[in-house]
């Protein structure tokens, strides 16, 4: 019995998990959700009522996007998204939690501008530049946020850089972050994310 993921395509928890799970080979059986009428089986095992959850075949139930990323790549990491040396994971770990603790919150501000009023939408993204700046001052070097390589910063950030490109991408195409632009095509372009983002059965 496999495990059971029940993700949705467009979410970038979900995305961030099922690039995980790809990259490590592990097999699962995912089950794409209806946000608007989501299964009963996984309210009973999750009543969060969020994706991913991921089912493992002994019962165990992992709801957050990270451990899901984290447990696949302790089964196989091919790619060393994870890093032994404890500086560089320390630092990798503090990015991703700002991105999900800070950038986040903003970004979905920005996104759904209409349904705050009190600001423009140039004002919520003023809110998220700091971030972005951020990264691209780290991808100036080599183009990678960590290590000189893909880490699990990268993979964990990236669909939610994604995300805030789709709200608005005349001007992400437009705007100063060069670096940051450059690795984001690179990682839509990749193979890794097309098969992530194949539709079930597709």
């Amino acid at each position: 019995m496999k495990p059971l993921l029940y993700s949705f395509r467009r979410c970038p928890f979900a995305i961030r998990a099922r690039l995980a799970i790809t990259i490590s080979g592990v097999a699962v059986d995912t089950q794409e959700v209806s946000l608007r009428a989501k299964p009963k089986e996984m309210l009973e095992c999750s009543p969060k009522g969020t994706v991913p959850v991921l089912k493992l075949a002994n019962g165990r139930v992992l709801e957050q996007s990270l451990d899901i990323m984290h447990w696949a790549l302790s089964q196989n990491d091919p790619e060393r998204w994870l890093d032994n040396d404890h500086v560089v994971a320390t630092e990798m770990m503090s990015l991703i939690q700002s991105n999900d603790e800070w950038f986040k919150p903003k970004l979905d501000l920005y996104k759904y501008a209409v349904r705050f009023p009190e600001h423009s939408e140039s004002y919520y993204r003023k809110q998220t530049e700091p971030f972005l700046g951020d990264l691209d001052v780290r991808l100036s070097s080599d183009g990678y946020l960590l290590a000189g390589r893909y880490t699990l910063a990268d993979m964990a950030i990236f669909p939610f850089i994604r995300q805030f490109s789709n709200v608005n991408p005349e001007w992400f195409s437009a705007s100063p972050y060069r670096h940051l632009i450059q690795w984001l095509d690179r990682l839509i372009r990749s193979s890794l994310f097309h098969s992530v983002m194949q539709k079930a059965g597709g």
